[in-house]
């Protein structure tokens, strides 16, 4: 590995020849990176970790689609809240016997989803760390008007997603079955789990309107994410369908397991969930589809109480969280 300031020099090359409209004050190489808020705006500020091992594995992905995968965690915690992405920072662990073209190689991805989304690179760190790890913090912009949240679910709603689930966890079996899949199938499932689409422009859409009353994004998946949207807004949900991708249908019969289930336990996927007043959702689902030429999807409503449930041919029964949990052992 080359030294810390020769790596430092590639990085910014990188970021400075791919991001050359970043709204930063300060070039990058200063101590801290200043920036010029919108006065008409607020501020929305995530921050989101990606370590080896926990949140990747080199056997399902490039160190490119890793850097990918670091940078849209947070855009995409910045779409659920409407914001359009501004800014960010990177703080990059390297482990030992890595050389600094690797390192190049995992900040490509950062950049490529970066700009593709037009959020700048302000600066960051680069350390030693007992394996590959990521740290990121963005900022994003969003009108007053505009600003979601998990806490404003009101009984009544309907709960919809913006795509079908499971394929990301479809793409990440593939390793310990690597001809379970083929052809188009395969591609969806590896697709969406080494690139994962930050619904930006989708939720700048739904945050625009006021029918929309919460929202965020199911990366743990939506098990455990739906409980957390209703916790937040003290009520509780049923859920009455889930969208399965068609990766993840196969994949879940190839291991015995049911799609739904297979489905509602899915992580690593970036769609979002919105609460939508029932008598607007109609009409919003039309104006999505016209703009983004796929369905709203509708799963299910928010209602008094707490607690969610999920409908079963014989019934109602308890949805139990069976998404990621960082904690879990």
């Amino acid at each position: 590995m080359q030294s810390e300031d020769a790596l430092i020099a590639q990085l910014r090359e990188l970021i400075e020849t791919q991001l050359p409209h970043a709204r930063s004050l300060t070039p990058i190489g200063d101590d801290g990176a200043a920036w010029q808020p919108s006065r008409s705006h607020r501020s929305v500020v995530t921050t989101d970790a990606c370590i080896e091992g926990v949140h990747f594995r080199r056997d399902t992905m490039s160190l490119e689609d890793a850097g990918w995968r670091s940078m849209a965690s947070n855009l995409s915690d910045l779409a659920a809240m409407g914001a359009r992405p501004v800014l960010a920072t990177v703080a990059l662990g390297i482990p030992p016997g890595a050389r600094a073209q690797d390192a190049v190689q995992l900040y490509r991805g950062i950049v490529e989803v970066s700009r593709l989304h037009r959020c700048a690179i302000a600066g960051g760190d680069v350390t030693r760390a007992p394996v590959w790890t990521v740290c990121i913090a963005a900022v994003g912009e969003v009108r007053t008007t505009h600003l979601k949240g998990r806490a404003h679910a009101r009984p009544g709603d309907v709960l919809a997603l913006t795509g079908a689930l499971g394929a990301s966890r479809a793409g990440l079996h593939l390793a310990d079955n690597v001809n379970v899949l083929s052809g188009s199938l395969r591609e969806e499932a590896l697709r969406a789990h080494r690139r994962p689409q930050p619904r930006v422009a989708e939720g700048r859409f739904l945050a625009a309107s006021r029918n929309v009353h919460a929202m965020m994004d199911v990366s743990d998946g939506l098990s455990t994410d739906v409980a957390r949207l209703c916790a937040r807004s003290r009520c509780g949900a049923l859920v009455e369908q889930v969208p399965v991708a068609p990766s993840a249908a196969a994949m879940a019969q190839a291991r015995g397991e049911d799609a739904q289930s297979y489905a509602l336990a899915g992580g690593e996927e970036y769609e979002l969930l919105a609460a939508i007043d029932a008598r607007a959702f109609p009409y919003l689902r039309a104006r999505f589809q016209k703009r983004f030429g796929r369905p709203l999807l509708p799963i299910g409503h928010v209602r008094e109480g707490s607690g969610v449930m999920v409908r079963k041919a014989a019934g109602e029964e308890v949805l139990p969280a069976t998404g990621w949990d960082h904690l879990r052992e």
